[in-house]
């Protein structure tokens, strides 16, 4: 039996695409492995969206030649938005890599290992799916195998908005829908083999709308603000998985978009119970000059009416986003208005950057005219901003009760009691203890908050918890050197030949 071993890089969508990688390889009868001297087949999922990606893949698979000299047999992959962006020129680079393979063309791995290993050749295949999308179902029985708690549906992908810092619509192609039908059915599959939460993914996910029936109005007005602030397309495809699909604790989505923040939106977070008190709304910075360049086609004061509407459709409903600082032509007066977004707001979290010149976007047109040093300068300022909103937000919680979905097992203690990590409604990181017979996992359970640590809550369980799942033993924890992404997926172990 062929083994492979994947590595994953960068966003959500980088490890939904793994998922389906694995997926594609068991159904070949392929079996993960995480030791890659007994691998047949290495798969390295990269991201291109942040700085220097090209460079850091690169070095990753120079340390991959070692192996490859030992063992040419092993075949090698990139795969994602790099593989997508330098496409056969990857090839002719690092000439121990077989095969690049873009977002779309997941499917094809099994075919082009064995091109591999038949021709002893390497082989490139990034090519969109514009005219015939393809969609791969999240398997329910890799889940149920792997206990997942939370997995993802794809329901759109490819990006039309052409902001000009970003390189997501180079690497992931056009807007491209998948039918309702299809979603709800692999929700419904989902639901059916263990997972209590799905996450919708779509570069900008709220855009989505039926394939082939006609968009909801895109035009803006004279503001540069969206027009239609009415009905919504995704909104509807929301009640209809809720519909469809009771047995789902919890649906997310993520990323949306401002501009597509309609009414029609908001009031599905205020009516369905399974949609969270949250949602992360990028919005990449608080001033409508850098706006205006970036090409984001809405205003701060759009954002901040969105916001509220959203602020106000569930108590104590929270909101986290992106920012990006240093964006070609930002003064200090710009950043302020970030700073001050911010607190007007009151973001829960946020994940910040500092710009870097992505290849192919309308941005490299724009002299990169802040400075390394007021880059530094500007990042640790909003860090600490973010911070103190964080702070604020986590003490508020103290003495409330909330509903936590638990993930997975956390650090068992040498007092015999087992803490479980999960999220809160809000998407809080919730820790709980209980007894260490008892398996968590899985479970929605309210929790009654009693502490505020810096970026997270402790929680206490209430009530009877006598029904239960056992645990037949206590669950292996990973090592604690065992090298992982943020989302958990496994990075390459380091070998002896490495």
């Amino acid at each position: 039996m062929k083994r492979y071993l994947v590595q994953t890089h960068g966003c959500q969508m980088n490890v939904h695409d793994s998922r389906r990688i694995e997926e594609v390889l068991a159904k070949e009868g392929y079996e993960r492995t995480d030791d890659s001297q007994l691998a047949d087949l290495i798969v390295i999922n990269t991201c291109s969206v942040r700085e220097k990606a090209e460079h850091k893949l690169l070095s990753l698979l120079g340390t991959m030649k070692p192996l490859k000299d030992e063992r040419p047999s092993v075949v090698l992959a990139v795969a994602g938005c790099v593989a997508q962006q330098e496409g056969a020129k990857l090839l002719g680079r690092v000439p121990h890599v077989d095969i690049v393979l873009g977002p779309d063309n997941i499917a094809e791995l099994p075919g082009l290992v064995s091109h591999v290993e038949r021709e002893k050749t390497s082989i490139a295949r990034t090519v969109f799916d514009v005219h015939d999308p393809r969609f791969l179902d999240a398997g329910a029985e890799l889940s149920r195998r792997d206990r997942e708690v939370s997995s993802f549906v794809t329901v759109m992908k490819g990006c039309n908005e052409r902001c000009t810092f970003c390189i997501v619509p180079t690497t992931r192609g056009p807007e491209r829908y998948r039918a309702s039908s299809d979603v709800i059915r692999e929700v419904r599959a989902l639901v059916e083999g263990g997972v209590r939460e799905v996450t919708l993914l779509g570069q900008t996910v709220n855009s989505w709308h039926e394939p082939g029936a006609v968009a909801d109005d895109d035009s803006d007005d004279e503001l540069g603000n969206p027009r239609n602030m009415g009905e919504s397309q995704f909104a509807r495809l929301l009640r209809a998985i809720a519909h469809e699909v009771p047995g789902l604790a919890r649906l997310r989505y993520t990323s949306p978009h401002p501009r597509h923040v309609t009414d029609a939106l908001v009031r599905a977070h205020a009516e369905l119970e399974v949609l969270p008190a949250h949602v992360h709304l990028p919005v990449q910075s608080g001033s409508n000059r850098v706006l205006r360049r970036m090409s984001r086609r809405y205003t701060r004061e759009h954002y901040v009416a969105r916001a509220r509407a959203l602020l106000a459709s569930r108590p104590r409903f929270t909101l986290s986003t992106d920012f990006i600082v240093g964006f070609p032509g930002e003064t200090e007066d710009d950043f302020r208005e970030t700073l001050a977004l911010v607190e007007e707001v009151g973001f829960s979290a946020a994940f910040c950057f500092k710009y870097s010149q992505r290849p192919g976007t309308p941005a490299l047109k724009l002299e990169d005219d802040v400075s390394e040093a007021d880059k530094d300068e500007r990042l640790a300022r909003l860090f600490a901003a973010v911070e103190t909103s964080q702070r604020q937000n986590l003490a508020s919680l103290v003495g409330t009760r909330t509903k936590v979905l638990i993930e997975d097992l956390g650090r068992e203690g040498d007092d015999g009691i087992a803490r479980w990590k999960g999220r809160s409604e809000r998407h809080e990181i919730v820790h709980v203890e209980a007894p260490p017979e008892l398996d968590l996992r899985g479970q929605f359970l309210e929790a009654a908050i009693v502490h505020a640590n810096a970026h997270s809550l402790m929680g206490r369980v209430e009530g009877d918890l006598s029904g239960l799942p056992r645990r037949e033993a206590p669950a292996p924890r990973a090592p604690s050197d065992e090298p992982r992404t943020e989302h958990g997926r496994r990075r390459l172990p380091v070998t002896k030949s490495a």
